[in-house]
């Protein structure tokens, strides 16, 4: 049974990509996740030090949360010297002991001066670049001017590298078809659905904002779902899944809808490394159940066999709402 597949134009064993989190920030639990069958690693992301000045000065920690879990983890702390001296070790490291493509990843806002980063991360053995850029939602800027920001950042960043690059975004966009079309167009690799932001909550009796949980559940599945079933047909680079996916069943949906890999972080988080291999075993069990040989085989299936059109979920969603309607 094959399980490869194709993504950012590196071949993967197994569509398992183990997202950007505190499982590959270290070097022990790279090795881990290659020795368990992780189809790649995304490392956790590197915030260059002009990036975190500029957060410092113009957010105030309330406002934080409304930022992405790792730029939480790590804002208030990371020093460009010596984060960037000891992620390029981490690279070269993963490099020499695993198989399996190592994906560095950069969190910015800007396309400024710190893309000279990115090619010290291909010069040191990275196989893609993954940007995660971290435009907060609650931006007051004109949604197409959004969508150029990150065109000048990937083409700051392209200027400075061949590597393959996947751009890792948020669901907040105004016409998410468009932006998703025109990042693809403007020469990456993949895009990754989604990105997670914090979700505050507020403590009444205190009355300030209070964490919630970073970690993501599986109904929260469903937002990418939708997404890749709707646009892998649509755009001409690879897509990714993320957020929610937490055993075989999950992966498998966003295989059928059309995603070329599929990031796996929490549930890792909480079973343990080892679950890779439950995943496997699960996923090549319904395989063989359903007499699929290459994951090619059911790549995209539903997404094809329903011609998810605007019009189809249209009908879908009046359907949906007359049967709600009639319980009543």
């Amino acid at each position: 049974m094959d399980l490869s597949t194709t993504y950012m134009g590196l071949k993967l064993k197994n569509p398992l990509v183990v997202s950007s989190s505190p499982i590959t920030a270290k070097i022990e639990t790279i090795w881990e996740c290659a020795d368990r069958g992780a189809g790649a690693v995304v490392l956790k992301s590197l915030f260059e030090e002009q990036i975190v000045a500029e957060i410092k000065a113009r957010l105030s920690k309330e406002e934080m949360f409304f930022w992405y879990p790792e730029a939480m983890d790590h804002v208030s702390t990371i020093s460009r010297g010596q984060g960037v001296k000891n992620y390029l070790r981490l690279i070269e490291k993963a490099k020499q002991h695993t198989n399996i493509p190592i994906i560095a990843s950069i969190n910015c806002i800007t396309p400024n001066e710190w893309t000279y980063i990115a090619r010290e991360l291909e010069n040191s053995g990275a196989d893609g670049l993954e940007l995660n850029i971290g435009k907060l939602a609650s931006d007051d800027q004109d949604p197409g001017a959004k969508t150029e920001r990150y065109i000048e950042i990937i083409e700051a960043v392209k200027t400075e590298v061949k590597l393959p690059i996947a751009v890792k975004i948020g669901p907040y966009f105004s016409n998410l078809t468009y932006t998703v079309n025109k990042l693809c167009h403007s020469g990456i690799n993949a895009v990754v659905l989604f990105n997670r932001f914090y979700r505050p909550d507020i403590d009444i009796n205190k009355l300030t904002l209070i964490e919630s949980s970073a970690l993501s559940a599986p109904e929260e599945l469903l937002q990418s779902l939708r997404w890749i079933a709707l646009l892998s047909n649509k755009v001409e680079c690879d897509l990714a899944a993320s957020t929610g996916i937490h055993d075989y069943d999950g992966v498998v949906k966003q295989l059928l809808a059309g995603a070329n890999a599929t990031y796996l972080c929490t549930t890792l988080l909480k079973n343990g490394i080892d679950y890779l291999q439950t995943i496997l075993i699960g996923l090549e069990r319904w395989m063989a159940q359903h007499n699929f040989e290459t994951i090619s085989e059911f790549k995209g299936l539903i997404s094809k066999r329903h011609n998810l059109t605007p019009e189809f979920v249209r009908v879908q969603y009046m359907k949906k709402s007359t049967e709600e309607v009639a319980l009543y």
